[in-house]
């Protein structure tokens, strides 16, 4: 299980590097990630377009989410590793109740070490009324939490968010990136049922693999398992029906599920022609085939959001 939880607490890395990567040469703006990740690595103009679609994707539904609510809102980031929403958040001018980011211990305590050594992630979180509170592996703010906690223990889960002052009769959005796909089926759903019992008006945002029932999902696979990084739930991956379908079983009033493709598709044109002419794309099939691997799956519980969409 130890090696497991490393090979996955790694990917936190390689994504962090990926991301950096592609805002280096432009695809979108994020002043911040370059704090956390000071080296640069080139990656594939396939890879930097896959994660402008999927930064792109989720920054799509977190304004629809943010649309709905206005500010007296908060967000909860399972699985954050290096993100660094809440600064882009905080310099777009939106000041949310209360922002929290849990991953493992091993994760959080080199994420707290980045922001209490750089004094422009730190200046960011002063600027709020209040001390910041800094331990080996957990960070509170007046409005900004850091906790390290093992999603597979709802317990554990629930004390660690009434640290970090969660109020669960307010708006909240999940947010999911890569993350439940290598928990067990079973404590995922024990996960999603906990949190649809627990917060009666929220939004989840999940992104991950999808249709990994064919050839090229068997090679994605194959690779991962070579980096020891088992897809515990891939179960729920076979499909956009089985997306979906993980999030009405575990009782949220409803879900929708879209792959890369239709994500990108509807993302401005603009922007989309902007980012195609930095790297020239020489093998366009490789790029459909990723697309169609990877989803985004929204699912909430009461009627705030039923009607949040691609746009």
């Amino acid at each position: 299980m130890a090696g497991a939880n490393e090979a996955v607490q790694a990917t936190n890395d390689d994504a962090s590097l990926c991301k950096r990567c592609a805002v280096q040469l432009g695809y979108w703006d994020d002043p911040y990630i370059s704090l956390f990740v000071p080296k640069y690595e080139r990656k594939t103009p396939e890879i930097n377009r896959g994660y402008y679609a999927r930064t792109k994707g989720v920054g799509m539904f977190i304004d629809q989410f943010m649309e709905k609510v206005g500010e007296n809102c908060q967000i909860v980031n399972l699985g954050s590793g290096f993100d660094t929403l809440y600064w882009r958040l905080k310099d777009s001018g939106r000041n949310i109740v209360n922002f929290v980011e849990l991953d493992f211990p091993n994760v959080t305590s080199r994420k707290c070490y980045f922001i209490k050594r750089n004094k422009i992630l730190l200046d960011k979180i002063h600027a709020e009324d209040g001390e910041v509170r800094l331990s080996s592996t957990d960070l509170h703010a007046a409005n900004y939490h850091i906790v390290g906690v093992d999603l597979r223990n709802i317990v554990e889960v629930e004390t660690k968010l009434v640290e970090a002052e969660i109020k669960f009769d307010l708006p909240t959005l999940f947010i999911a990136e890569c993350v439940l796909i290598y928990i067990e089926t079973i404590q995922v759903q024990r996960l999603l049922t906990w949190l649809a019992k627990t917060f009666k008006s929220s939004f989840f945002i999940n992104y991950e693999q999808v249709n990994m029932g064919d050839k090229f999902g068997d090679v994605m696979l194959q690779n991962l398992r070579a980096r020891g990084c088992l897809l515990a739930s891939v179960d729920a991956s076979k499909s956009l029906d089985t997306q979906k379908d993980r999030f009405l079983q575990s009782g949220w009033d409803g879900a929708k599920a879209w792959d890369m493709v239709q994500i990108y598709g509807m993302l401005p044109a603009a922007d989309r022609q902007r980012i195609e002419r930095i790297e020239f794309l020489d093998e366009q099939e490789l790029l459909v085939q990723l697309f169609q691997h990877y989803c985004i799956v929204v699912g909430w519980k009461g009627d705030t959001f039923k009607d949040i969409d691609i746009t």
